[in-house]
C-alpha cells in the first residue's frame, strides 16, 4: 500500500464519522424537534450551515498546523 492510498484511506474514514457524528449529533436531533414536516426540513437545511462551520473550522486548524509546521515537512 503506497502512502497515497493511505492518505486517501485516512481522509475517506475522517470524512465518514465527521458526517457520521454531523448527523447524530445535529441533524436527527433537529428532526425531531419539530412535529410537521416543513418545519424539519427547515431544520435540517439549516443544520448545514453548522456542517459548514465544522468543515471551515477543520480546514481553518489543518492550514494553521501546515502553515506552523510546514519547515518540518520533507517533500
Amino acid at each position: 500500500m503506497t502512502d497515497d492510498e493511505k492518505t486517501y484511506i485516512i481522509i475517506g474514514a475522517a470524512a465518514f464519522i465527521s458526517l457520521l457524528a454531523w448527523l447524530l449529533l445535529v441533524v436527527i436531533p433537529a428532526w425531531k424537534s419539530y412535529w410537521r414536516l416543513r418545519d424539519r426540513i427547515v431544520a435540517t437545511v439549516l443544520s448545514v450551515y453548522i456542517l459548514a462551520a465544522f468543515v471551515l473550522a477543520g480546514t481553518g486548524v489543518g492550514l494553521a498546523a501546515l502553515w506552523y509546521f510546514s519547515d518540518r515537512v520533507e517533500l
